[in-house]
Protein backbone atom coordinates (compact mmCIF):
# COMPACT_ATOMS: atom_id res chain seq x y z
CA UNK A 1 0.00 0.00 0.00
CA UNK A 2 1.24 3.54 -0.85
CA UNK A 3 2.63 5.67 1.94
CA UNK A 4 -0.07 8.09 3.18
CA UNK A 5 0.58 11.80 2.71
CA UNK A 6 -1.29 14.88 3.88
CA UNK A 7 -1.74 16.77 0.60
CA UNK A 8 -1.39 20.55 0.67
CA UNK A 9 -4.14 22.61 -0.97
CA UNK A 10 -3.63 26.32 -1.70
CA UNK A 11 -6.33 28.87 -2.56
CA UNK A 12 -6.29 32.63 -1.86
CA UNK A 13 -10.03 33.19 -2.36
CA UNK A 14 -13.02 34.55 -0.51
CA UNK A 15 -15.55 32.61 1.54
CA UNK A 16 -17.41 31.08 -1.39
CA UNK A 17 -14.18 30.13 -3.17
CA UNK A 18 -12.86 28.49 0.00
CA UNK A 19 -16.08 26.56 0.61
CA UNK A 20 -16.15 25.24 -2.96
CA UNK A 21 -12.86 23.48 -2.22
CA UNK A 22 -14.66 20.99 0.02
CA UNK A 23 -15.36 18.30 -2.65
CA UNK A 24 -11.71 18.52 -3.75
CA UNK A 25 -10.51 18.21 -0.14
CA UNK A 26 -12.75 15.17 0.34
CA UNK A 27 -11.42 13.47 -2.80
CA UNK A 28 -7.79 14.16 -1.93
CA UNK A 29 -8.42 12.76 1.57
CA UNK A 30 -9.74 9.60 -0.05
CA UNK A 31 -6.90 9.36 -2.59
CA UNK A 32 -4.00 9.90 -0.22
CA UNK A 33 -5.41 8.37 2.95
CA UNK A 34 -4.87 11.48 5.09
CA UNK A 35 -6.82 14.73 5.60
CA UNK A 36 -5.50 17.80 3.80
CA UNK A 37 -3.50 20.82 4.86
CA UNK A 38 -4.93 24.11 3.57
CA UNK A 39 -3.15 27.41 2.93
CA UNK A 40 -5.75 30.13 2.52
CA UNK A 41 -6.50 33.80 3.16
CA UNK A 42 -8.83 35.02 5.90
CA UNK A 43 -9.78 33.74 9.33
CA UNK A 44 -13.01 32.41 7.81
CA UNK A 45 -10.95 29.53 6.38
CA UNK A 46 -10.08 28.43 9.92
CA UNK A 47 -13.71 28.76 11.10
CA UNK A 48 -15.10 27.05 8.02
CA UNK A 49 -12.93 23.94 8.29
CA UNK A 50 -12.56 23.63 12.06
CA UNK A 51 -13.37 20.01 13.06
CA UNK A 52 -14.10 19.02 9.47
CA UNK A 53 -12.78 15.50 8.75
CA UNK A 54 -11.14 16.30 5.42
CA UNK A 55 -8.88 19.06 6.81
CA UNK A 56 -6.11 18.48 9.34
CA UNK A 57 -4.64 22.00 9.46
CA UNK A 58 -5.39 25.48 8.12
CA UNK A 59 -2.69 28.11 7.64
CA UNK A 60 -4.56 31.39 7.15
CA UNK A 61 -2.98 34.65 6.02
CA UNK A 62 -4.60 37.98 6.82
CA UNK A 63 -3.22 39.45 3.60
CA UNK A 64 -1.17 38.12 0.71
CA UNK A 65 -0.72 41.37 -1.21
CA UNK A 66 1.91 43.01 1.00
CA UNK A 67 5.49 42.77 -0.30
CA UNK A 68 7.22 39.71 1.14
CA UNK A 69 9.94 41.70 2.99
CA UNK A 70 7.21 43.61 4.86
CA UNK A 71 5.03 40.62 5.74
CA UNK A 72 6.13 38.56 8.74
CA UNK A 73 3.04 36.36 8.44
CA UNK A 74 3.92 35.38 4.88
CA UNK A 75 7.39 34.41 6.06
CA UNK A 76 5.84 32.36 8.87
CA UNK A 77 3.74 30.62 6.24
CA UNK A 78 6.87 29.93 4.18
CA UNK A 79 8.55 28.34 7.22
CA UNK A 80 5.41 26.24 7.77
CA UNK A 81 5.50 25.16 4.12
CA UNK A 82 9.05 23.92 4.57
CA UNK A 83 7.59 21.15 6.72
CA UNK A 84 5.56 20.13 3.67
CA UNK A 85 8.38 19.76 1.14
CA UNK A 86 7.64 16.05 0.69
CA UNK A 87 3.87 16.13 0.14
CA UNK A 88 1.75 16.56 -3.02
CA UNK A 89 0.66 20.17 -3.56
CA UNK A 90 -2.60 21.21 -5.26
CA UNK A 91 -2.67 24.88 -6.25
CA UNK A 92 -6.29 25.89 -6.87
CA UNK A 93 -5.62 29.59 -7.45
CA UNK A 94 -6.71 31.00 -10.85
CA UNK A 95 -5.83 34.69 -10.32
CA UNK A 96 -2.47 35.65 -11.87
CA UNK A 97 -1.39 38.06 -9.11
CA UNK A 98 -2.17 35.61 -6.32
CA UNK A 99 -0.68 32.74 -8.27
CA UNK A 100 2.60 34.64 -8.67
CA UNK A 101 2.78 35.11 -4.89
CA UNK A 102 2.03 31.42 -4.31
CA UNK A 103 4.80 30.37 -6.70
CA UNK A 104 7.24 32.63 -4.87
CA UNK A 105 6.26 31.17 -1.48
CA UNK A 106 6.64 27.61 -2.79
CA UNK A 107 10.07 28.44 -4.17
CA UNK A 108 11.20 30.00 -0.90
CA UNK A 109 9.91 26.95 0.97
CA UNK A 110 11.97 24.64 -1.24
CA UNK A 111 8.96 22.86 -2.78
CA UNK A 112 9.83 21.79 -6.35
CA UNK A 113 7.43 22.07 -9.28
CA UNK A 114 7.47 18.28 -9.59
CA UNK A 115 5.52 18.12 -6.31
CA UNK A 116 2.79 20.45 -7.59
CA UNK A 117 -0.20 20.51 -9.91
CA UNK A 118 -1.91 23.76 -10.89
CA UNK A 119 -5.57 24.42 -11.67
CA UNK A 120 -4.63 26.80 -14.49
CA UNK A 121 -3.03 23.88 -16.33
CA UNK A 122 -6.43 22.18 -16.58
CA UNK A 123 -8.98 23.64 -18.99
CA UNK A 124 -12.45 24.40 -17.66
CA UNK A 125 -14.90 22.82 -20.12
CA UNK A 126 -17.42 25.25 -21.67
CA UNK A 127 -20.42 25.39 -19.39
CA UNK A 128 -18.64 23.36 -16.71
CA UNK A 129 -19.15 24.00 -13.02
CA UNK A 130 -16.25 25.21 -10.92
CA UNK A 131 -16.48 22.15 -8.65
CA UNK A 132 -15.97 19.83 -11.64
CA UNK A 133 -12.92 21.88 -12.53
CA UNK A 134 -11.55 21.41 -9.01
CA UNK A 135 -12.30 17.69 -9.07
CA UNK A 136 -10.36 17.35 -12.32
CA UNK A 137 -7.43 18.85 -10.43
CA UNK A 138 -8.00 16.44 -7.54
CA UNK A 139 -7.76 13.53 -9.99
CA UNK A 140 -4.40 14.77 -11.27
CA UNK A 141 -1.13 13.62 -9.69
CA UNK A 142 2.07 15.67 -9.27
CA UNK A 143 4.91 14.08 -11.30
CA UNK A 144 6.94 13.17 -8.20
CA UNK A 145 4.03 11.10 -6.87
CA UNK A 146 2.98 9.52 -10.15
CA UNK A 147 4.12 5.96 -9.48
CA UNK A 148 2.41 5.37 -6.12
CA UNK A 149 -0.73 7.46 -6.68
CA UNK A 150 -1.54 7.97 -10.38
CA UNK A 151 -3.71 4.83 -10.42
CA UNK A 152 -5.49 5.66 -7.14
CA UNK A 153 -8.96 6.72 -8.24
CA UNK A 154 -11.78 7.58 -5.87
CA UNK A 155 -15.37 8.38 -6.74
CA UNK A 156 -16.48 10.97 -4.22
CA UNK A 157 -19.37 13.40 -4.31
CA UNK A 158 -19.49 16.76 -6.05
CA UNK A 159 -21.64 18.56 -3.46
CA UNK A 160 -19.95 20.49 -0.63
CA UNK A 161 -20.78 19.16 2.83
CA UNK A 162 -20.07 20.77 6.18
CA UNK A 163 -20.61 19.08 9.52
CA UNK A 164 -22.10 20.83 12.54
CA UNK A 165 -20.63 19.91 15.89
CA UNK A 166 -22.83 19.18 18.89
CA UNK A 167 -21.35 22.25 20.57
CA UNK A 168 -22.12 24.51 17.60
CA UNK A 169 -25.68 23.24 17.45
CA UNK A 170 -26.23 23.74 21.18
CA UNK A 171 -24.72 27.23 21.13
CA UNK A 172 -26.96 28.25 18.23
CA UNK A 173 -30.03 26.92 20.04
CA UNK A 174 -29.15 29.00 23.13
CA UNK A 175 -28.72 32.07 20.93
CA UNK A 176 -32.11 31.52 19.28
CA UNK A 177 -33.75 31.24 22.71
CA UNK A 178 -32.02 34.39 23.97
CA UNK A 179 -33.23 36.38 20.94
CA UNK A 180 -36.78 35.04 21.11
CA UNK A 181 -36.41 33.26 17.78
CA UNK A 182 -36.74 29.65 18.94
CA UNK A 183 -39.85 27.87 17.68
CA UNK A 184 -40.36 30.22 14.70
CA UNK A 185 -39.70 29.43 11.05
CA UNK A 186 -36.53 31.32 10.18
CA UNK A 187 -36.11 32.84 6.72
CA UNK A 188 -32.67 34.29 6.06
CA UNK A 189 -32.02 37.15 3.65
CA UNK A 190 -28.53 37.97 2.33
CA UNK A 191 -28.77 41.30 0.47
CA UNK A 192 -25.05 42.22 0.55
CA UNK A 193 -22.03 40.81 -1.23
CA UNK A 194 -18.29 41.42 -1.23
CA UNK A 195 -18.72 44.53 -3.43
CA UNK A 196 -21.45 46.18 -1.36
CA UNK A 197 -19.19 48.05 1.06
CA UNK A 198 -16.33 50.36 0.19
CA UNK A 199 -13.86 51.98 2.58
CA UNK A 200 -16.03 55.13 2.56
CA UNK A 201 -19.48 53.56 2.74
CA UNK A 202 -21.97 51.70 0.57
CA UNK A 203 -21.04 51.31 -3.07
CA UNK A 204 -23.40 52.99 -5.54
CA UNK A 205 -26.02 50.54 -6.81
CA UNK A 206 -25.10 51.42 -10.39
CA UNK A 207 -21.58 50.11 -9.68
CA UNK A 208 -22.74 46.81 -8.16
CA UNK A 209 -24.39 44.29 -10.47
CA UNK A 210 -25.63 42.32 -7.42
CA UNK A 211 -27.49 45.23 -5.79
CA UNK A 212 -31.24 44.60 -5.52
CA UNK A 213 -33.52 47.55 -4.62
CA UNK A 214 -34.77 47.77 -1.04
CA UNK A 215 -38.33 48.07 -2.31
CA UNK A 216 -37.94 44.64 -3.92
CA UNK A 217 -36.71 43.12 -0.65
CA UNK A 218 -39.70 44.68 1.12
CA UNK A 219 -42.09 43.05 -1.40
CA UNK A 220 -40.48 39.69 -0.75
CA UNK A 221 -40.72 40.12 3.03
CA UNK A 222 -44.42 40.91 2.68
CA UNK A 223 -44.95 37.70 0.69
CA UNK A 224 -43.06 35.67 3.30
CA UNK A 225 -45.26 37.06 6.07
CA UNK A 226 -48.38 36.24 4.02
CA UNK A 227 -47.35 32.59 3.67
CA UNK A 228 -45.61 32.15 7.05
CA UNK A 229 -47.19 34.58 9.55
CA UNK A 230 -45.09 33.13 12.40
CA UNK A 231 -41.80 33.49 10.52
CA UNK A 232 -38.91 35.61 11.69
CA UNK A 233 -36.87 37.15 8.90
CA UNK A 234 -33.16 37.57 9.58
CA UNK A 235 -30.94 39.94 7.61
CA UNK A 236 -27.52 38.28 7.39
CA UNK A 237 -24.10 39.55 6.46
CA UNK A 238 -20.77 40.57 7.92
CA UNK A 239 -20.18 42.89 10.86
CA UNK A 240 -19.05 45.60 8.42
CA UNK A 241 -22.49 45.49 6.75
CA UNK A 242 -24.58 46.03 9.89
CA UNK A 243 -25.36 49.71 9.26
CA UNK A 244 -26.30 48.98 5.65
CA UNK A 245 -28.58 46.13 6.74
CA UNK A 246 -30.16 48.33 9.43
CA UNK A 247 -30.96 50.91 6.77
CA UNK A 248 -32.72 48.19 4.78
CA UNK A 249 -34.69 47.07 7.84
CA UNK A 250 -35.80 50.61 8.68
CA UNK A 251 -36.74 51.41 5.09
CA UNK A 252 -38.79 48.22 4.86
CA UNK A 253 -40.82 49.11 7.96
CA UNK A 254 -41.92 45.46 8.18
CA UNK A 255 -42.57 43.52 11.41
CA UNK A 256 -40.47 40.58 12.62
CA UNK A 257 -37.38 41.55 10.63
CA UNK A 258 -34.07 41.53 12.51
CA UNK A 259 -30.46 42.30 11.61
CA UNK A 260 -28.27 39.53 13.00
CA UNK A 261 -25.01 40.23 11.15
CA UNK A 262 -23.27 41.45 14.31
CA UNK A 263 -24.00 38.12 16.06
CA UNK A 264 -23.18 35.80 13.18
CA UNK A 265 -19.73 34.20 13.26
CA UNK A 266 -19.38 31.44 10.69
CA UNK A 267 -19.85 28.68 13.25
CA UNK A 268 -23.24 30.11 14.23
CA UNK A 269 -24.23 30.85 10.64
CA UNK A 270 -23.46 27.24 9.75
CA UNK A 271 -25.61 25.92 12.59
CA UNK A 272 -28.35 28.43 11.79
CA UNK A 273 -28.44 27.34 8.15
CA UNK A 274 -28.80 23.75 9.36
CA UNK A 275 -32.19 24.58 10.91
CA UNK A 276 -33.48 27.57 8.90
CA UNK A 277 -36.64 27.29 6.83
CA UNK A 278 -34.98 28.85 3.76
CA UNK A 279 -32.69 31.56 2.45
CA UNK A 280 -32.90 34.20 -0.28
CA UNK A 281 -29.52 35.58 -1.28
CA UNK A 282 -27.60 37.40 -3.93
CA UNK A 283 -24.73 35.40 -5.41
CA UNK A 284 -22.20 35.40 -2.57
CA UNK A 285 -20.38 33.09 -0.15
CA UNK A 286 -23.20 32.52 2.38
CA UNK A 287 -25.40 31.25 -0.46
CA UNK A 288 -22.90 28.45 -1.08
CA UNK A 289 -22.87 27.72 2.64
CA UNK A 290 -26.68 27.54 2.70
CA UNK A 291 -26.69 24.96 -0.09
CA UNK A 292 -23.96 22.96 1.66
CA UNK A 293 -26.08 22.89 4.82
CA UNK A 294 -29.18 21.65 2.98
CA UNK A 295 -31.05 24.95 3.40
CA UNK A 296 -33.59 25.58 0.59
CA UNK A 297 -32.24 28.54 -1.33
CA UNK A 298 -33.17 31.14 -3.93
CA UNK A 299 -30.04 32.83 -5.31
CA UNK A 300 -29.97 35.95 -7.50
CA UNK A 301 -27.17 36.24 -10.06
CA UNK A 302 -25.79 39.34 -11.71
CA UNK A 303 -23.13 39.22 -14.43
CA UNK A 304 -21.48 35.99 -13.25
CA UNK A 305 -22.46 32.83 -15.10
CA UNK A 306 -24.72 30.53 -13.01
CA UNK A 307 -23.49 27.50 -14.95
CA UNK A 308 -20.05 27.96 -13.34
CA UNK A 309 -21.09 29.13 -9.87
CA UNK A 310 -24.55 27.85 -8.93
CA UNK A 311 -24.52 26.72 -5.26
CA UNK A 312 -24.91 22.97 -5.04
CA UNK A 313 -27.37 21.42 -2.62
CA UNK A 314 -27.80 17.91 -1.30
CA UNK A 315 -31.28 17.35 -2.72
CA UNK A 316 -32.83 17.99 -6.16
CA UNK A 317 -34.45 21.42 -6.58
CA UNK A 318 -33.21 22.67 -3.20
CA UNK A 319 -31.53 25.58 -5.03
CA UNK A 320 -33.44 27.89 -7.39
CA UNK A 321 -31.36 30.22 -9.57
CA UNK A 322 -32.56 33.49 -11.06
CA UNK A 323 -30.78 36.00 -13.28
CA UNK A 324 -27.29 35.76 -14.70
CA UNK A 325 -26.36 36.25 -18.32
CA UNK A 326 -27.67 37.78 -20.56
CA UNK A 327 -29.39 40.10 -18.02
CA UNK A 328 -26.11 40.82 -16.18
CA UNK A 329 -27.69 42.69 -13.26
CA UNK A 330 -29.65 41.49 -10.25
CA UNK A 331 -31.98 44.49 -10.47
CA UNK A 332 -33.31 43.04 -13.74
CA UNK A 333 -35.00 40.32 -11.63
CA UNK A 334 -38.58 41.20 -10.67
CA UNK A 335 -39.77 40.67 -7.07
CA UNK A 336 -42.56 38.34 -8.24
CA UNK A 337 -39.95 36.02 -9.81
CA UNK A 338 -38.19 35.74 -6.46
CA UNK A 339 -41.45 35.27 -4.56
CA UNK A 340 -42.60 32.52 -6.93
CA UNK A 341 -39.23 30.76 -6.73
CA UNK A 342 -39.29 30.92 -2.92
CA UNK A 343 -42.84 29.54 -2.74
CA UNK A 344 -41.80 26.61 -4.96
CA UNK A 345 -38.85 25.59 -2.80
CA UNK A 346 -39.18 22.06 -1.41
CA UNK A 347 -39.48 21.52 2.31
CA UNK A 348 -36.03 20.98 3.72
CA UNK A 349 -34.77 17.55 4.62
CA UNK A 350 -33.59 16.65 8.11
CA UNK A 351 -31.04 18.94 9.72
CA UNK A 352 -27.37 18.62 8.80
CA UNK A 353 -25.49 15.86 10.63
CA UNK A 354 -23.38 16.65 13.67
CA UNK A 355 -19.65 16.06 13.80
CA UNK A 356 -20.42 12.92 15.81
CA UNK A 357 -21.76 11.42 12.58
CA UNK A 358 -18.56 12.20 10.65
CA UNK A 359 -17.25 8.63 10.56
CA UNK A 360 -20.51 7.13 9.31
CA UNK A 361 -20.86 9.90 6.71
CA UNK A 362 -17.32 9.33 5.47
CA UNK A 363 -18.04 5.62 5.06
CA UNK A 364 -21.09 6.27 2.89
CA UNK A 365 -19.66 8.92 0.60
CA UNK A 366 -16.43 7.24 -0.57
Amino acid sequence: MSQPFRPLVIRFGRLGDTLLLQPLLRRLHARYGQPCQLLAVGTYAIELYRDQPDVAEVIALQSHHRPMPLSPEQWRAVFALRRMRHVPVYVCEPQPRSLARIRLMLKLAGIPDSHCVFLNDIALPPGGHWIEHLLQLANATPPAFHDPFAQVACMTGCVPELLVSTQERAECERWLVDRGLAGHPLVLLQPANKRTMRWNGVRAASDDDKSWPIAHWARVVGAIHAKLPQARILLCGSAAEVEYLESIRKTMAQPHVEVVAKDLPLSRLKALLAVAHSMISVDTGPAHMAAAMGCPLVVLFGSVSPCHWTPRGRAPDVVRVLGGQPFNRVDAIAPDEVIDAWRELPARLSAAPSIDAASALADTRL
